[in-house]
């Protein structure tokens, strides 16, 4: 069967959603479909010999002979580990954006035509106009997270418009349904892989690794070090990411920068200081506390509504993390029990059965 996924970005870019529609296609191919992902290209793409690209006008067996790029007037097409990857420029933001995906999308319609099935996440209105054109074409949607708090009206009738319009929905978070008026087929959180050795750590640690910016709580992460490291001051606080904060958070961090996997360095650390449902999950699997930080509404519920609020420490403070630190240094037993229960909830949490809810969805 072809699979087409639509995405606003892909692979290399480095983000939940993006390594969410890698591993469910890496499931898919090795399921013996043929997977391909239409998405944007960022301007920090930068071409890469080893790979194969080729355009659109040119056979399958050139690019795979290809040593070098050939560019297209809109895109670039390579494959990554059998999943063929059609990179589009669109052009810059605004009101007129949608109008130029809509116009070389259509150009280059036969990339539709030749799928069984369409996939979008979050990106529904790429593929609007062709739910007239194509309308016994499967079409579905996965909505990942939330844009932004407070939620604005546009964004809850483009979600619902998406959702009358798709074949069927899931929802990555059960929060989805209270402040988006969601009613998904399937609600998922994604999957891990489970590390080979899992070993306890004893040195006062915590590791923080998401983007640098309000929503996912990097300065106040800042401030609990500051209050832990009063207790403990050889408290080591590493931060693997990128952002507008990363100046402000070099003042109490390690930083580590960009880091391509950064959920393989948990096992260095002793505790997990994230706030994003994969980046949780991985902590899990890697047998390291959690504890997550919200500032709205929104993100409590986020949090709270989600199967795994028993394992994890959610927390609205940064006084209430420091505290809820000092608490397990002082009862290693609770805090161990917490862990082993975790790591045996996120054990099942696998990829496969990410995929088997795709498949589901799909009635294949």
């Amino acid at each position: 069967m072809k699979i087409l996924f639509l995405s606003a970005s892909y692979y290399p870019n480095i983000g939940g959603v993006e390594k969410h529609v890698l591993k469910v296609s890496e499931e898919l191919i090795n399921r013996g479909n043929e997977v391909s992902i239409l998405t944007e290209l960022s301007p920090n793409l930068k071409p890469n010999k080893k790979n194969n690209y080729q355009s659109i006008e040119q056979s399958d067996t050139y690019g795979i002979n290809l040593e070098k790029p050939v560019k297209s007037r809109y895109f670039e097409h390579f494959e990554y580990k059998k999943t063929k990857i059609y990179y589009f420029k669109f052009g810059r933001k605004g009101w007129f954006k949608k109008f130029r995906i809509w116009w070389i999308l259509l150009k280059n319609k036969n990339i539709i035509q030749h799928s069984d099935i369409v996939h979008c996440h979050d990106v529904f209105f790429w593929y609007l106009p062709f739910r007239f054109l194509y309308p016994h074409k499967k079409i579905f949607t996965t909505f990942h997270g939330y844009e932004s708090y407070p939620i604005k009206s546009k964004a809850i009738i483009i979600r619902k418009i998406s959702e009358i319009f798709s074949n069927g929905t899931i929802c990555v978070g059960e929060f989805m349904k209270k402040w988006y008026f969601a009613n998904p087929d399937y609600i998922i959180y994604g999957g891990v892989n489970i590390p080979k050795t899992i070993k306890p750590i004893k040195t006062a640690s915590a590791l923080f690794f998401g983007r640098l910016d309000e929503q996912t709580s990097i300065l106040d992460y800042c401030k609990a070090v500051v209050q832990i490291r009063k207790l403990h001051p050889k408290f080591d606080f590493a931060v693997a990411g990128e952002g507008k904060f990363y100046s402000k958070a070099k003042e109490t961090g390690r930083m580590l920068g960009f880091v391509k996997n950064p959920e393989n360095l948990l096992t260095k650390y002793r505790f997990a200081f994230v706030s994003r449902y994969l980046s949780i999950l991985e902590a899990l699997a890697a047998k390291r506390m959690v504890l997550a930080l919200y500032d709205n509404p929104v993100k409590r519920d986020y949090l709270e509504m989600a199967p795994f609020k028993k394992y994890i420490n959610i927390v609205n403070d940064y006084r209430d993390l420091a505290s809820k630190v000092q608490l397990y240094y002082s009862n290693k037993k609770n805090a161990q029990s917490k862990l082993d229960k975790g790591h045996s909830w996120a054990s099942k949490q696998t990829w496969g059965k990410v995929t088997d809810t795709y498949l589901k969805l799909w009635e294949i």
